[in-house]
């Protein structure tokens, strides 16, 4: 089961499943595009619904309906989300609540709707897709971080809570890849990496039964070493390196 199934990394991991014999429950908003999904993976079984993530009735129907024409769901990868550029000034409580709504609702209302069937049948795995700006604060970027923070920090409960349980959990931190989400952006991107190379490694993480997986290793280095760094030290430096523009 995926959500924001529909393009970017959500549409390029379906794919990726497909290619390698898993069946789909794909989840998004635009019924269009997950057709088109459906239509490119004819050699496995592909169900889609439409559903705002953030509608925790919705979403609960969603895996029902999948469970009824897959079978059991074996791994729900939470990949719905949005990142905007908002300075702080121009932040507004309105846009924050969307992000956070998105990002981190709807991924605990998608863990919801698979989790006690998972629990039951003591086999499963959840999966988050967060990123690199978990780890610290960037410029024009505090609703994304925040709620990619909160989305590490859930996750992370979650898999100490279940151990023992048969259910594993990942969290995927990826840095830059050709999305939507990067797009149109003037500002350079630093190790700026092709959709399918994304894809690729981040469905080997899942197969691979990963706790956690940052990538791209040079840019996961410099982010884990800006946490080390002082406060000072960093306000300066990430002021200076804005990737919203």
């Amino acid at each position: 089961m995926i959500t924001g199934a529909s393009s970017g990394l959500g549409r390029g991991m379906a794919l990726e499943i497909a290619a390698r014999g898993g069946h789909l429950g794909l989840l998004a908003r635009r019924e269009d595009l997950l057709k088109e999904i459906v239509e490119e993976t004819r050699n496995v079984k592909a169900v889609f619904a439409t559903a705002d993530v953030r509608d925790a009735k919705a979403v609960r129907e969603a895996a029902d309906r999948f469970r009824k024409e897959l079978g059991p769901i074996d791994i729900l990868i939470a990949n719905a989300g949005i990142g905007t550029a908002d300075h702080a000034a121009s932040l507004t409580p309105e846009h924050a609540a969307n992000v956070i709504g998105i990002n981190v609702l709807g991924a605990i209302n998608s863990v919801a709707a698979v989790l006690p069937e998972m629990v039951e049948r003591k086999h499963g795995r959840l999966v988050a897709i967060s990123s690199l700006a978990a780890y610290r604060g960037l410029a024009k970027s505090a609703a994304y971080c925040a709620s990619k923070a909160a989305l590490s920090a859930y996750f992370e409960s979650l898999r100490i809570d279940l151990r023992h349980t048969g259910v594993g959990v990942t969290t995927i931190h990826p840095g830059f890849i050709k999305t939507a989400l990067t797009a149109g952006r003037e500002a350079k991107m630093p190790y700026l990496m092709e959709l399918d190379d994304g894809v690729r490694k981040i469905v080997s993480a899942i197969e691979k039964e990963k706790k956690t997986y940052a990538f791209p290793w040079q840019l996961a280095t410099i982010v884990r070493a800006g946490m080390l760094m002082p406060t000072s030290m960093y306000d300066w430096i990430a002021e200076r390196n804005s990737f919203r523009e």
